[in-house]
């Protein structure tokens, strides 16, 4: 079995929701704030904490609470074992607002194991720096972000 499905939210959405076992979190925070309250009923929960940031120089030693190898590591390693479960599993990413962050690591998610992410298209502001590090890991792996267009046909479409 597999993960199935991928969505991202903001922190806000992710701390109302109800858990799952068969939901996991990555659950990103910035530095100055505190561990997102999650539904105790998930189960399988990465945290991490870093800034919506993208470092001026690549070449410049990693500022504290910028986004690095290290995590990366540790998210290919979650995403990587929650694939390999006995049971069919989705994945839910929340950062602070829902945007940038979680968008990234979201893609990169949908791009490493195939499943469907929902609202894909609205992850035209996925930070770069984030996406970037995560596909250094899986060279040649592609996550094709879309445009700000895509969006915007979205939204000017008729509701049915």
């Amino acid at each position: 079995m597999t993960i199935n499905h991928i969505q991202y939210t903001s922190r806000k959405l992710a701390e109302q929701l109800r858990g799952s076992p068969y939901m996991a979190v990555i659950s990103i925070t910035d530095p100055t704030t505190p561990e997102a309250k999650l539904d105790p009923l998930f189960r399988h929960v990465l945290r991490l904490s870093f800034f919506d940031a993208v470092p001026a120089d690549e070449f410049m030693p990693s500022l504290p609470g910028l986004f690095d190898r290290t995590m990366a590591k540790q998210i290919d390693a979650f995403l990587g074992e929650l694939h390999a479960a006995p049971f069919d599993i989705s994945l839910m990413v929340h950062c602070e607002y829902g945007v940038s962050r979680s968008a990234a690591v979201a893609l990169f998610a949908e791009a490493l194991t195939e499943a469907p992410l929902d609202a894909r298209e609205f992850t035209y502001e996925a930070n770069q720096w984030v996406l970037d590090q995560l596909l250094a890991l899986h060279p040649g792996l592609d996550t094709s972000p879309p445009t700000p267009l895509v969006s915007q046909e979205r939204r000017r479409a008729r509701r049915e």
